[in-house]
C-alpha cells in the first residue's frame, strides 16, 4: 500500500520562470499568484515569472515567492485530481514549513504570505546588522560536524553551529564569518569537503536571535489552527499537533537547525513510502533519496507533472 508524504522546499530552490507554465495552464495556480500579489501590494508573480534573478533571490522576495509557487502546485494537483487521498503527513524544509502548514489547514495562505515576507525582511535586516556566512560540509558524520562547530566557536570566539542536517553526509553550518572559517578549517582537517554558500545571512544560527524576537510578535498576531494532517516540524523532527506548538516552532526555527534527516526518517517510520515535492526544484527529492533509497519520490512543479 502506498502512503504519501507531501514535502515543500525552502530557499535556494527559486528559479526565474517558476510557476509560470502552471499559471498559464491552470486557474488554481493563477488564483494563487493573484492572491499573493494582492496581499503584498506588488506583483510578486512578475518576479517569479520574469525575474530578474537578483531580485527573485533577495530573501525578502524569495520567501513568499517559493511559498506561492509551492502552494500553486499543490492547489492544482488537488483541483485536477480530487479523487486522490490526502497525504499521510506533510513537512517543509525551513521556509517550506509555511507551505506545509497551509497544506495541513493550520495557516491561511494569505497569512503565510504575510509571515514569509516579514520573515524575509527581518532575516535580511539581521544579516545587515550582523553579517555571517554558511557552508555545506560533506563526508562527515552529523555529530562530528556539531562537535567541530563547538570547538570552532571556542577557538574563534564567534558564533558557528549546524544549520541543516540535510541528509547523511550533508550538513550545513552557519554563523559569523570567523566562526564558519574556523569550522571550515577543522572540517577539512578531519577529511571533510566544504562548499561555501553564496549567502551573507547566517540562517538558523544565534545571529538570527534579534529577528526571532521581533518575528515572535508577528506570529503571535497570526491566526493558527490545529492541523488536519500531521506536520513534522524542523526543530523537533516530530508532529506539531497544536496551534501553540506551531507558534513555538516558527520562532525557534530561526535560530535552530533544520533536522531534515530525522524528519524524513520519522515520516517513513510513520508509514510514508512515497514523497511528493511541491514547488520549484528537486532538492528535497534528492535529499529524501539519500536518506532512504527505497522510497518513491515525485515532483510537482510543471503542467506535465500533474
Amino acid at each position: 500500500m502506498t502512503s504519501t508524504a507531501y514535502v515543500f522546499p525552502g530557499q535556494g530552490s527559486q528559479v526565474v520562470g517558476m510557476g509560470q507554465a502552471l499559471a498559464a495552464a491552470y486557474p488554481a495556480a493563477r488564483a494563487t499568484f493573484a492572491e499573493a500579489d494582492e496581499v503584498l501590494g506588488f506583483t510578486l508573480s512578475d518576479i517569479c515569472f520574469a525575474g530578474p534573478a537578483d531580485v527573485l533571490t533577495d530573501t525578502r522576495n524569495a520567501q513568499p515567492a517559493i511559498l506561492a509557487t509551492s502552494i500553486a502546485a499543490w492547489r492544482v494537483l488537488r483541483a485536477v485530481h480530487p479523487e486522490q487521498p490526502g497525504p499521510l503527513c506533510v513537512a517543509g524544509h525551513s521556509l517550506g514549513e509555511y507551505s506545509a502548514l497551509v497544506a495541513a489547514g493550520a495557516l491561511a495562505f494569505a497569512d503565510a504570505v504575510r509571515l514569509t515576507r516579514a520573515r524575509g525582511n527581518l532575516m535580511a535586516q539581521a544579516g545587515t546588522d550582523a553579517p555571517g556566512s554558511m557552508a555545506a560540509v560533506l563526508k562527515l558524520e552529523d555529530e562530528q560536524v556539531a562537535a567541530l562547530c563547538r570547538q570552532a566557536a571556542v577557538e574563534s570566539g564567534d558564533v558557528v553551529q549546524v544549520a541543516n542536517y540535510n541528509s547523511p553526509g550533508q550538513v550545513v553550518i552557519s554563523g559569523g564569518t570567523a566562526g564558519v572559517a574556523a569550522a571550515t578549517a577543522l572540517a577539512k582537517a578531519a577529511g571533510g569537503r566544504v562548499m561555501p554558500l553564496a549567502v551573507s545571512i547566517a540562517a538558523h544560527s544565534a545571529l538570527m536571535a534579534p529577528a526571532a524576537r521581533e518575528f515572535a510578535e508577528r506570529v503571535a498576531g497570526t491566526p493558527l489552527h490545529t492541523p488536519h494532517t500531521p506536520v513534522i516540524g524542523n526543530v523537533g523532527a516530530a508532529a506539531l499537533t497544536t496551534a501553540d506548538a506551531i507558534r513555538t516552532e516558527l520562532v525557534a526555527q530561526l535560530t535552530s537547525p533544520v533536522r531534515w534527516t530525522e524528519s524524513v526518517q520519522q515520516m517513513i517510520a510513520d508509514g510514508a513510502n512515497r514523497f511528493v515535492e511541491f514547488g520549484p526544484g528537486t532538492v528535497l527529492a534528492g535529499l529524501v533519496k539519500r536518506i532512504d533509497a527505497n522510497v518513491e519520490v515525485l515532483n510537482v512543479a510543471k503542467p506535465e507533472d500533474i
